[in-house]
């Protein structure tokens, strides 16, 4: 294990000892049976903390979300605050939360201070893209929330699911993949200590961009060099392109045996790299679309219907 990945673990392990101290400390939320009479309304900070409230069932409560919160549908009906990173307080402080439940890549942090200062409970939510950060995530918004018991359901629920990943994984030989995003209008590809790179590997794949870390622009001539067998991108990164074959058809993307074979593979943004209480299906549709049959492109979409080109 890195000594990064170490360290994730113990900033997401002592977030969730200080959150779960400061909540036996709150009055509003230490009894369920007020909770349940007013319960309590709520502002999230970052897709898959949106996520974790709506799957735990109090999607309800949600008053307001940042510009990375797209699903559930439900949640795109809310007022956003701006995105996670640098979220307007004034933006949250106008809907009146009891409770802010922030990513712990939120800020600045002199915002969630302010928020602090104005009164405001701010639970912080681990975002490790590991199994084990998701749990403890899905935990402290369940502790929260009173929702203890769902909490473990769901919990349990996402490790089965990683499980039949890697069991499936186990029976089938391991894909080079090249995980390639182009939201900056240039493409980057996912190396190591990302969350592309987790699902690359719980999907039983090679991630051929392992030897660089972080997200990194990639040439053309670089691409073509890394020769994957597959390569995974995301329906934002479509925008720009008329199809998938467009997409395809790129330089250096066009030369790979990737696109010869006509295997890539694309997937919803949030689903595919938002490491949320979705990871089972997310795991699901990238296995599905890497051990596929060659010359077959693969779209899926966020209502898990896939679309074959």
């Amino acid at each position: 294990m890195s000594g990064r990945s170490r360290q994730a673990r113990r900033a997401a392990a002592a977030a969730t000892m200080a959150t779960r101290r400061l909540l036996l400390r709150l009055p509003l939320l230490a009894a369920p049976a007020a909770y349940a009479a007013s319960a309590p309304r709520l502002v999230t900070l970052g897709g898959t903390v949106t996520e974790i409230v709506y799957a735990l069932g109090a999607g309800d409560q949600v008053v307001g979300i940042d510009d990375s919160s797209f699903y559930p549908p439900a949640a795109r009906r809310l007022p956003r605050v701006g995105y996670y990173r640098g979220f307007a307080v004034e933006g949250v402080v106008a809907l009146g939360p009891d409770l802010v439940f922030a990513s712990d890549q939120a800020g600045p942090p002199h915002a969630l201070a302010q928020l602090r200062q104005l009164g405001k409970t701010v639970v912080i939510v681990p975002s490790s893209p590991t199994v084990e950060a998701l749990t403890q995530a899905i935990d402290v918004v369940a502790q929260a929330l009173h929702l203890a018991p769902r909490g473990r359901e769901l919990a349990a629920e996402v490790r089965e699911g990683v499980a039949r990943a890697r069991k499936r994984a186990a029976s089938a030989s391991a894909t080079r993949v090249l995980l390639l995003s182009s939201h900056t209008g240039r493409l980057q590809a996912a190396g190591r200590e990302t969350t592309g790179n987790a699902m690359i590997e719980l999907a039983g794949a090679t991630n051929v961009f392992a030897r660089q870390n972080g997200y990194s622009e990639i040439s053309a001539e670089a691409v073509a060099a890394l020769r994957p067998d597959a390569i995974v991108t995301t329906t934002m990164s479509l925008r720009a392109f008329a199809d998938v074959a467009a997409f395809a058809a790129q330089p250096g993307i066009s030369v790979t045996p990737a696109a010869r074979n006509r295997r890539i593979v694309v997937i919803d943004d949030l689903l595919l790299l938002g490491f949320g209480p979705r990871v089972p299906e997310a795991l699901r549709q990238l296995q599905d679309g890497l051990q596929s049959r060659p010359h077959a492109l693969h779209h899926f979409h966020a209502d898990r219907r896939s679309r074959h080109a």
